[in-house]
């Protein structure tokens, strides 16, 4: 009989430590520190033989290498394909994290019964008869779904062999385990054999798998930090439980870019793809209203038309505040003072709050001149015109400086109907003949004489 040992396991970070200590040295957290059985015996691959029977592979000289497109796997659902940049790619492993009650088992099982190939959903939370009336809500009855309750993964690869999917769904991670170690379920020794396991699984068999992970209460994947170095993509399912819009982020990505953006409405029967943004993003209003701007920002290769408000107000407490939702509160900080410095607008003494709408964050440097547009309208209380949006960064001395990709922002503008598009003129643009105004400033000053002369 293999002898049993233990060892002591950082419950944040998944550090291994020899013996129990009060703070992690590596990420600094206390109290953190669990003791977990493991036993040192022969380790067994997903196929339940020997590491032995694997093939040995050959270094080869880098020009000799092959390279082979990536094929993918069409979700049929375009937000989903776009965050991966284009589908699923087989052997890939997909790990999404998201809190509680956001909609990440809807978002998967959704996926699994749009997929037109074969797909096996597993799932350690819930009964077949759950999962069954979840599918009907989702109005699809796909037959090429296949549903299988099971949390010992050695089962779970039993029945893989029997069915021989195209794509292997997990609900969740953290509810697996393995009988190579005797540790309980959740715990950082049982997460990092389950997914080694299912990642030798998926590169051996070009079979993608789809991971949902639980999150901690600092907003990150629960387990071991090692877990998202391992799998291919790691995607972030947010939103606010109390309202219906949900984004997709990719926070990793070997396959595409990091930088797009899924966006979803939470509906009775199931997620809609939001195939127009600026739709939830930019308010609905009956009389125009001071101290609204609309900006033109970039997510990935998306053009978004965004709202940005701004509420100027004088200091009732002495000390004026500062606040920023959505936006960099130092970024917000330096463009007050470039208004104070450059441009001669006294805001020194005055309560300054900025809202971006739709409850996202935006860090491109473009949607400076709605930031300070909005500022200036309500400070002035005068309404901007709902048919303008702006697109550019404002620099230290106060000049308005040319951001990228200015053609696809402003055929944006045009084909949401906006009549007046405000950007640098040192912008090169392209775009022959628009339709929209394209007005070009180079300072601030001319901002404010073009918006309240």
């Amino acid at each position: 009989m293999a002898k049993t040992k233990t060892t002591f396991f950082c419950q944040n970070c998944g550090t291994q430590h020899s013996q129990w200590v009060g703070q992690c040295h590596v990420c600094k957290e206390w109290n953190t520190i669990v003791e977990e059985v493991i036993q040192k015996e022969e380790k067994r691959n997903w196929k339940q033989g020997s590491s032995t029977d694997r093939k040995v592979r050959k270094p080869q000289r880098i020009a000799d290498i092959q390279i082979n497109a990536e094929e993918r796997i069409s979700t049929l659902n375009n937000e989903f394909d776009t965050v991966l940049g284009g589908g699923i790619v087989k052997g890939s492993v997909i790990l999404l994290g998201g809190e509680p009650g956001i909609g990440k088992s809807t978002l998967l099982l959704q996926i699994a019964l749009g997929i037109t190939k074969k797909v096996l959903y597993v799932s350690g939370e819930e009964s077949e008869s759950q999962i069954k009336m979840r599918a009907e809500r989702l109005s699809n009855s796909d037959t090429n779904c296949l549903i299988l309750t099971e949390t010992n993964t050695q089962q779970i690869f039993t029945s893989v062999a029997d069915v021989n999917p195209d794509v292997l769904v997990i609900d969740s991670i953290q509810t697996l385990h393995t009988s190579t170690i005797e540790a309980t379920p959740g715990s950082i020794s049982q997460i990092r054999e389950t997914s080694a396991e299912l990642i030798k699984f998926a590169k051996e068999t070009a079979t993608p798998v789809l991971l949902i992970g639980h999150i901690n209460k600092e907003g990150h994947i629960a387990g071991p930090k090692i877990l998202e170095h391992m799998v291919d993509v790691v995607l972030q399912f947010e939103g606010d439980r109390n309202h219906n819009y949900r984004i997709l982020r990719a926070h990793k990505n070997r396959f595409g870019s990091t930088s797009e953006l899924g966006i979803y409405e939470m509906l009775g029967n199931g997620l809609r793809e939001i195939t127009n943004p600026s739709e939830i993003l930019i308010s609905k209003k009956d009389a125009d209203l001071s101290g609204i701007a609309i900006a033109s920002t970039l997510e990935g290769i998306r053009p978004l038309m965004i709202e940005v408000q701004a509420l100027v107000s004088t200091a009732v407490y002495g000390t004026p505040q500062r606040s920023s939702t959505g936006f960099n509160l130092k970024r917000l900080h330096m463009l007050l003072a470039v208004l104070e410095k450059r441009a001669g607008f006294k805001l020194g003494a005055k309560d300054v709050f900025l809202n971006i709408t739709g409850g996202i964050s935006i860090d491109d440097t473009a949607i400076d001149l709605a930031v300070i547009a909005a500022i200036l309208s309500s400070n002035k209380d005068v309404a901007i015109n709902p048919n303008v949006c702006f697109a550019a960064e404002v620099g230290l001395a106060g000049e308005i400086r040319p951001i990228s990709k200015i053609d696809q922002r402003i055929l944006e503008a045009e084909k949401l109907g906006y009549k007046t598009f405000v950007t640098s003129k040192y912008n090169k643009i392209t775009v022959q003949n628009p339709k929209i105004r394209v007005l070009l400033v180079g300072k601030i000053e001319e901002v404010f004489a073009t918006l309240f002369a």
